[in-house]
């Protein structure tokens, strides 16, 4: 398939899309801490590195809900057609990015806990027992 934009056209067009976060996931999980009635958390922490999707301050706990085409989920992989070696190095640069900020944030003390989407659509349960589990460490 050929582009009907030049490159700086598309560039452009790219650069104009703002990112709105992982709005059904992050849904998801705090629909499943409110059923489960897990408390102490703060949605999209500003004051710690990395913004979690979700934070236990008191407890310094940091958790992370990754889209699993955007993070490289090793379960759901799937490579777009076109422009190939754009999105592997874009989606290898988020992993590097998430190792970063997991480093980052265990220097300072906290604990990360990561998500997968898919574990977050299909396995509520498992989800909140490892979560309460972390919260009792």
């Amino acid at each position: 398939m050929v582009d009907v934009h030049t490159k700086k056209q598309r560039s452009r067009n790219m650069a104009a899309i703002k990112s709105c976060g992982n709005i059904s996931t992050e849904t998801a999980l705090l629909r499943i801490l409110r059923k489960k009635k897990i408390t102490g958390w703060r949605r999209n922490y500003k004051k710690i590195t990395g913004t979690p999707d979700f934070a236990f301050p008191k407890l310094k706990i940091a958790v992370f809900v990754d889209g699993c085409f955007w993070h490289g989920c090793p379960k759901c992989v799937l490579t777009p057609k076109t422009n190939r070696y754009f999105w592997k190095n874009k989606i290898g640069q988020n992993k590097k990015r998430d190792q970063r900020v997991n480093k980052e944030l265990r220097k300072k003390k906290w604990r990360v806990l990561r998500f997968w989407e898919h574990q977050i659509k299909k396995g509520i349960d498992k989800v909140a027992s490892k979560i309460e589990l972390e919260k009792r460490l």
